[in-house]
Order: C-alpha cells, then sequence, then structure tokens
C-alpha cells in the first residue's frame, strides 16, 4: 500500500509541470488539499477498527485504493478526474494506515513502540521503492505507465491481503 500511494505522490509534479498544464510547484502542491478528505475516512476507519471491523476496513480501504487509479489515468483529459482519484487514493491509504496500526497495536499491546518502529520502517521501505519505480514508469511509459504500476501495486496489496486474511483473528459481526 505504502508503495502503491508514493507512486502518485513522487511524480505528480512531473505530468503537470509539462504542458499542456505548466502548474507551479505551489500550484500543484494545491492538490494535496484534496486529499484533506482521506483524514475524515481515517478517523472513521479507526473508530471501526477498535469495533473489531479491522479486516473489512481493510478490504474497503484497499478497494478504494484501487478504484482510485481508474480517475487518476484520465488526468491528461479531466483535473476533475485527477481530483475524485486523489479524493479515493487518499481515503484508502488513511483509512488503511490507521486500520493497519490499530490491528498490529491490538496484537500486543504491550510491544506498541517496538512494533511502530517496525511498522514504520516497512511504510518507508514501501515509499521508497514507490518512489524509484514511479519515475522509472514514467520516463518509459508516461502518465498511463504510471497509473498502471500504481493499479498493479494496489491489486497486489489486495490480493495478499484477500490471501492471508484467514491467518488473520476472526472479526466482530
Amino acid at each position: 500500500m505504502f508503495a502503491a500511494f508514493n507512486v502518485f505522490w513522487s511524480v505528480l509534479v512531473l505530468p503537470l509541470s509539462a504542458p499542456p498544464y505548466e502548474f507551479s510547484h505551489t500550484a500543484i502542491g494545491a492538490f494535496g488539499l484534496a486529499g484533506v478528505v482521506g483524514a475524515l475516512a481515517a478517523a472513521r476507519a479507526g473508530k471501526w477498527a477498535d469495533r473489531g471491523l479491522g479486516q473489512r476496513t481493510s478490504a474497503a480501504a484497499l478497494v478504494l485504493l484501487l478504484l482510485a487509479w481508474g480517475p487518476l489515468s484520465l488526468m491528461e483529459w479531466s483535473l476533475w478526474a485527477l481530483i475524485i482519484g486523489i479524493v479515493l487514493l487518499d481515503m484508502g491509504g488513511q483509512a488503511l494506515h490507521v486500520t493497519n496500526q490499530s490491528m498490529i497495536f491490538h496484537t500486543r499491546p504491550e510491544a506498541h513502540s517496538r512494533l511502530l518502529g517496525l511498522y514504520m520502517l516497512f511504510y518507508s521501505i514501501g515509499s521508497g521503492l514507490g518512489a524509484i519505480s514511479t519515475t522509472t514508469a514514467y520516463a518509459h511509459a508516461g502518465w498511463q505507465g504510471v497509473c498502471i504500476l500504481g493499479a498493479s501495486l494496489s491489486l497486489l496489496a489486495l490480493a495478499f491481503w484477500a490471501t492471508t486474511r484467514r491467518y488473520m483473528p476472526h472479526e466482530a459481526s
């Protein structure tokens, strides 16, 4: 998930600073404001995870992350599609991030700081791999290559969740 999330944010400046848009870095950064909606989703996701609905919340967040790449792929034709994609991506990413932490911390409350450190280590590795892979994808296949990469990583995360779900604690009904 962290790689997929960073695939988008690491390379967005390249197509938006080039023709036909030629936006300034400040204008491009303003697109991040569309992601504020993601913070609202994160708060709700945390409540659901605390109620024992972490697996369902994870599934919904991963589906949002995957669906985001459809409108994001239309950025070359519509900035509204870009904004919709950003909202979906941030909602899914933020919700999954908060849900992951809630579920991890419930497994071993006495190891909170060790678990957080390990979680953030993998977060950073995923983010770095996303940034490296997206610049390569953009250089070789343009924006559509970036969207294919992001959608593929999102699908891979969803498949991993589905495959490993049977090993996770059951959630409340």
